[in-house]
Formats: structure tokens, C-alpha cells, sequence
């Protein structure tokens, strides 16, 4: 087995859970939010990243020497660039122009090779991630490569898993609501097992951005939040956990991101503002003594060569 880097298992997860104060109304539920961008790379990715590599190291499928390949919007990227550095894996990342400038410079700065798919919009169309996707299984099918191929891949629910855990050791009893955008489904599918394994019966909300409403039932589109909304059902995603889905309208994510840094000292990305956005309907529709957890899925530091922080704010 390759070996292990001391940075790789002892510093993903364990992240903390905070309250909201201030954007949070009178009469409403308690919103927490689990800062995700204290993990290694400032995403929730290094936990579904760890658990890729581990789970097809303790298989065999994974073996020193090979390169590893995904196809990813960044955050992917920059987690398992990370964890093949420390673990001594050569990396070939399938990317896009459409994803932010510095999840691909984390990705280069890891060691990672770096292939781009270009978008002529600059943003995520129905078309990109499938056509990432196919380039990626072109290169994973020569001699000596292992695709992680992260929209089919069930061992990032093992990884996934263990942030349902700590939301469960982190809060006084389970909560009434959890939220979650998605993007490979793995993170709201594994913390909802994990939640219901337990015996919680929280409520389970799955969000979308709103022009490309798929999992809602409606047509895919275009979009500017990284990570989530592929144009597709993802596979991993099981509606049989799910209570609902919601769509939430992107304008009102990207407003919820400077209002979070302003107002509660969260510093993250698009898909976390979306998520908060939501977390919030949900607080005023549930009202005072229930609680809703959602995640800030990563840094707003990997945002800032864009206009999300730069734009007019708003109350």
C-alpha cells in the first residue's frame, strides 16, 4: 500500500458546528451550520476523497505506481490532489474554464495534471460534466490508471457517513431538519444514512439551484454554483431518503454568501449560500424549538478571483 502522509487521516473531519445568530427571525427554528471549510483543503470533499482512495486501497483496485483519475468542477480535484500527494499517487484531473481559478491553481499546486474542457459560456451547461466525464473514462482506460469516477463511486458514503456522526455527537438530540445541496449526492445520501441508522427521524431536503431544476422534475440549464446541479439525477442519489426537494434561486445563494460573512463571520462558497438560503425557509416553515442543520460546503477564499464577493450587497 502507498504510503500514508500525516496530514491525510488526521486532519479530515472533526469540524465544528456553529449556531446563526443574527440572519435567523424571531419565532424561527435554530439554523446550525457545519463549517466543512476547516477540513484540509477548505472543502467537504476531503472526506469523500480520503474515503475513495482508502476504500479501493483496502480492495487492491488501487495499487502503488497507478494515476489516478477523475473528472471534477474543483473542489473534487483539489481533495484528491491533495490526498494522492500524501499518499504518493499521480494524478490526471479532467476539468473546466466554467470552475473557479483557484480550485484549479489548488489542483496544479497539489501536483496534479491538469486537463481542460472548455466551456464557451464559462459556465456549467447540461453538456460540460458529461463530456468530462467521457474524456476522464478514456484516460482511465490505458494500463495502470484507476478512475474514481465520483458520480458512481458508493465509497464516498463511507466518508460522508462520519459527518452525519458528529452532527449527531455535536447537537444536545438530532435535529428536525437537514439540508443539503447536490452535486454527486454523496454527502446528503451518506449523512442521511447515517442520521437514520441512528434512529433520527429528521427530515431530509434535498436543494438544486433553481434554473436547472432536474431533481425537482423539471428541464436542466445553466448555472455559475460549482460543485452542484450536473443537469443529471446523479446515481448516488436516493430519493427514497429524501422528504423533499427544493430549488433555490441562484441570485438569492450568491446574496446569502456576503450577508453570512458580513453578518456571521461564514466565509464560504455559492453552493453554501444556497444551502443557508434554504436552511433559513425551512427555519421560518418549522418555527421556534425545532432545529435545521446544513453544511458550508467549502472556503470563500476559492471565490474570490470572481465577482461573488465583489457584487452589490443587500438585505
Amino acid at each position: 500500500m502507498a504510503s500514508t502522509g500525516p496530514a491525510v487521516h488526521t486532519t479530515v473531519g472533526n469540524t465544528p458546528i456553529v449556531k446563526l445568530r443574527t440572519l435567523v427571525s424571531p419565532g424561527d427554528a435554530d439554523v446550525f451550520v457545519k463549517l466543512e471549510y476547516f477540513s484540509p483543503t477548505g472543502s467537504y470533499k476531503d472526506r469523500m476523497a480520503l474515503a475513495m482512495i482508502d476504500e479501493a486501497e483496502r480492495r487492491g483496485a488501487l495499487r502503488p505506481g497507478m494515476t489516478v483519475v477523475e473528472y471534477t468542477g474543483g473542489s473534487t480535484g483539489s481533495s484528491l490532489a491533495f490526498v494522492c500527494a500524501a499518499k504518493g499517487y499521480t494524478f490526471h484531473v479532467v476539468s473546466s474554464n466554467a470552475f473557479s481559478a483557484e480550485k484549479l491553481d489548488t489542483m496544479r499546486a497539489f501536483g496534479a495534471t491538469l486537463e481542460i474542457v472548455h466551456s464557451p459560456s464559462g459556465k456549467s451547461t447540461p453538456g460540460l460534466v458529461p463530456a468530462m466525464m467521457a474524456r476522464a473514462r478514456e484516460i482511465a482506460s490505458t494500463p495502470m490508471h484507476y478512475a474514481t469516477d465520483q458520480f458512481n463511486n458508493r465509497d464516498m458514503l463511507v466518508g460522508y457517513a462520519a459527518l452525519g456522526d458528529e452532527i449527531l455527537a455535536q447537537l444536545p438530540s438530532p435535529p428536525d431538519c437537514f439540508c443539503g445541496s447536490v452535486g454527486t449526492a454523496g454527502m446528503l445520501m451518506g449523512v442521511a444514512r447515517a442520521l437514520k441508522a441512528r434512529g433520527a427521524a429528521t427530515k431530509i431536503v434535498a436543494l438544486e439551484p433553481a434554473s436547472t431544476p432536474v431533481l425537482s422534475g423539471g428541464a436542466p440549464g445553466t448555472h455559475s454554483v460549482d460543485g452542484i446541479g450536473p443537469g443529471f439525477v446523479p446515481p448516488l442519489f436516493d430519493r427514497a431518503l429524501v422528504n423533499e426537494v427544493r430549488a433555490i434561486d441562484e441570485a438569492e445563494a450568491r446574496a446569502m454568501c456576503r450577508r453570512l460573512a458580513r453578518d456571521e463571520g461564514i466565509f464560504a462558497g455559492t453552493s453554501s449560500g444556497l444551502n443557508v438560503a434554504a436552511a433559513l425557509q425551512l427555519a421560518r416553515e418549522l418555527g421556534a424549538g425545532h432545529t435545521v442543520v446544513t453544511v458550508a460546503c467549502d472556503s470563500g477564499l476559492k471565490y474570490l478571483s470572481g465577482s461573488l464577493y465583489t457584487e452589490p450587497s443587500t438585505r
